[in-house]
């Protein structure tokens, strides 16, 4: 059980993670840098190249990049533990579509994301135990 304290930098560093991380998704010419990369990565790992990106690919990973990236400089600012129980939930989201993913293609490059976000979900899932002066009346954000 951690305290709310050690919950709140949980929720804060799986927030510095995803900024990180989904930067280069955020825009259009940084993406295609990173789909580059990606796709290396993939044929090292023993997959295929990742398909080429028609403009309207390289929109909706912008737009899920710029998303995002405001909530994880939310929660990186303000890291209330009820922000990462909705992150956990967002992840286990994410987790399962990414997983479906992987059973269609087999392409290795998803477990490099899916054990990192099943990771956070299960670090954010974690019993908090309230301490003095967290009880019903308290604020959430300090709790």
């Amino acid at each position: 059980m951690l305290s709310v304290s050690a919950f709140r930098r949980v929720v804060r560093a799986s927030a510095i993670y995803d900024v990180l991380m989904i930067a280069p998704f955020t825009t259009p010419w940084t993406f295609l840098l990173l789909r580059e990369h990606l796709s290396a990565v993939n044929v090292s790992l023993g997959g295929v190249p990742l398909p080429v990106f028609e403009p309207f690919h390289v929109l909706i990973g912008s737009l899920f990049g710029s998303v995002v990236m405001v909530w994880s400089v939310l929660r990186m600012l303000d890291p209330q533990p009820r922000f990462g129980r909705y992150d956990a939930a967002a992840r286990y989201l994410f987790s399962t579509w990414m997983a479906w993913a992987l059973l269609v293609t087999g392409q290795p490059l998803l477990w490099l994301f899916l054990v990192p976000e099943l990771a956070w979900g299960l670090a954010q899932s974690l019993p908090v135990h309230r301490g003095e002066g967290c009880g019903k009346g308290a604020r959430a954000n300090r709790c």
